[in-house]
């Protein structure tokens, strides 16, 4: 998704959701000095190298305990959105790519990182203080915002971790995309907050986030190459 497809869906987003396009840019700039500070950053073609023909791409929904028990997954790149990390962690599992807008649990977001996984980092007005803590402590990272994008900072669409994550996997060459663990339901995955510690009914802001990403991927099924997959049990 360009930049230009992308814009009225943000302005729209910022809009009922109350966000501010001048302090997401803010945080767009900083992600971008941070990672220019400590030189840990890579460019789109290096993720890319990364990814095969088949991405599954892991959301936090109550489904994915099952989902991980049950299937293989050895036949494609693994995409974790943020806290799924973790629930691959309990499986012995490590994704080949975080994306991240770290609201996860940052002890396993790092040894996931520590053993191989890529970081997608996202860059928002709401995240300037973890920005600041945390990019400083992943290696491999490549920047993400949803404002304009700037030069080492990408925008290819998406607006939650999950459904962003299926926008990178269809930027960076996939062909297949399976969605694991998006229920779009009542109930919000233990794993969507370091403070869950079981699944929760979902809350209002949730919703609508949950909503936007909905619309998002129908989108992306609809205008994207990649054919897109709901892993159903």
């Amino acid at each position: 998704m360009e930049w230009e497809e992308w814009k009225p869906f943000y302005l729209r987003i910022v809009r009922e959701m109350g966000y501010s396009v001048e302090e997401d840019r803010r945080a767009a700039e900083l992600l971008r000095a941070l990672l220019l500070e400590g030189d840990e950053y890579i460019l789109r073609d290096e993720l890319a190298a990364v990814v095969e023909k088949r991405a599954y791409v892991f959301g936090c929904g109550p489904s994915l305990e099952t989902a991980l028990r049950r299937f293989d997954f050895s036949d494609g790149t693994l995409i974790a959105a943020d806290g799924a990390t973790s629930a691959l962690l309990e499986r012995d599992m490590v994704p080949d790519i975080i994306v991240s807008d770290l609201d996860g649990r940052i002890p396993d977001l790092k040894l996931a990182n520590d053993r191989g996984a890529f970081m997608a980092v996202h860059a928002h007005g709401d995240n300037v203080d973890k920005l600041s803590a945390y990019v400083p402590l992943f290696s491999r990272v490549l920047g993400t915002t949803q404002t304009e994008p700037l030069d080492i900072v990408y925008n290819f669409g998406g607006f939650t971790d999950g459904d962003r994550a299926a926008f990178l996997a269809e930027e960076l060459g996939a062909r297949e995309i399976v969605l694991v663990g998006f229920d779009f339901g009542e109930t919000v995955g233990r794993w969507s907050k370091p403070g869950l510690r079981e699944h929760a009914p979902i809350w209002e802001s949730k919703r609508k986030k949950l909503e936007f990403a909905k619309e998002l991927l129908e989108w992306l099924g609809k205008n994207g190459r990649a054919r897109i997959n709901y892993l159903t049990l």
